[in-house]
């Protein structure tokens, strides 16, 4: 059966937890995958800016021995310049593996539709699971047990935020998110995560106040109030996501070893102040550095044999 990597809601927490271990694996023994795709040809089809996770990606193709090709937005403009289902056919005959970065989350399920090869969600304007994944390696590579930590999401319930919940579900983390009421997470997705934390025993809290969720934090998250595709809602997030930037008085109300995580790019200033995401509590360029070991973690699992 073709594997796709389109959301971590497909992963039991057993197979979830094993491609953890693989990303450990990876990075501490790269030599051991060296050539662990060799020949096999890795399609990066982006049409949103990137650079953390074209990067991972890229180097994480070369460096198992695979050849990877960038593809950029205007080359093959999908749905527009050529149908997605064209695409798909058509890179199936070159490729062994697409790595999709889109707007539209339909997109890519359209894309897995008729691909015949795996498919690897980079980012949709509803899931993120490249970048979660990578950031439950950073927490299992730092030692902290989701079930005895207390990880703070404070921002936009978009597409990092619904990823989170996914994982947090399915390995029985607890998870607070505060987000203003206008800007929660989707309904849809949080009735999931709720539905899994029935089996795994997570305790999933949503509030729509920062300094509440703050209070006590082992880890404290965030990501940018303006995702890419929303610069016209600007004005307005700005107003709602006042209350909402994670600073001093924020960190204060944590615990005093309190981590800093934000996937970037950071808009400093904004959803976190400079002297945070530099101060010690801070492992955002951790978290950066992991995705090419996450990546390559997601490539070997739908590609070696």
């Amino acid at each position: 059966m073709l594997k796709h990597f389109i959301s971590l809601k497909y992963f039991s927490k057993k197979k979830l937890i094993s491609l953890i271990k693989l990303t450990a694996e990876i990075k501490k023994n790269p030599q051991k995958f060296k050539n662990k795709l060799k020949g096999k040809k890795i399609g990066i089809l982006f049409e949103k800016p990137s650079l953390r996770t074209k990067t991972a990606f890229y180097i994480g193709s070369y460096e198992l021995g695979a050849f990877p090709i960038y593809f950029s937005p205007f080359e093959v403009n999908l749905g527009k310049r050529e149908s997605i289902s064209d695409v798909a056919k058509t890179l199936s005959r070159f490729l062994d593996c697409i790595v999709l970065r889109t707007f539209s989350h339909k997109t890519i399920l359209e894309l897995c539709e008729t691909s015949a090869i795996p498919v690897v969600n980079g980012l949709t304007d509803l899931l993120h699971p490249s970048q979660v994944l990578g950031d439950l390696f950073t927490l299992c590579e730092l030692r902290k047990d989701l079930k005895k930590i207390k990880f703070t999401y404070i921002g936009d319930g978009n597409n990092v935020c619904h990823s989170l919940l996914y994982a947090f579900s399915i390995l029985g983390g607890k998870i607070t998110v505060a987000t203003p009421k206008k800007y929660s997470p989707n309904s849809a997705i949080v009735e999931e995560a709720k539905k899994i934390s029935k089996i795994s025993e997570a305790k999933i809290n949503l509030v729509n106040d920062p300094f509440l969720a703050a209070k006590d934090a082992d880890i404290i998250y965030t990501d940018v109030w303006v995702s890419m595709g929303k610069e016209k809602e600007k004005k307005e997030r700005m107003k709602a996501f006042k209350k909402f930037q994670v600073n001093e008085e924020i960190l204060k109300l944590a615990k005093k070893n309190c981590l800093i995580m934000h996937c970037l790019p950071a808009h400093r200033g904004e959803e976190i102040t400079g002297s945070v995401l530099d101060s010690k509590n801070s492992v955002v360029f951790l978290q950066a550095e992991n995705r090419l070991h996450s990546a390559k973690a997601i490539l070997v699992y739908l590609l070696s044999k």
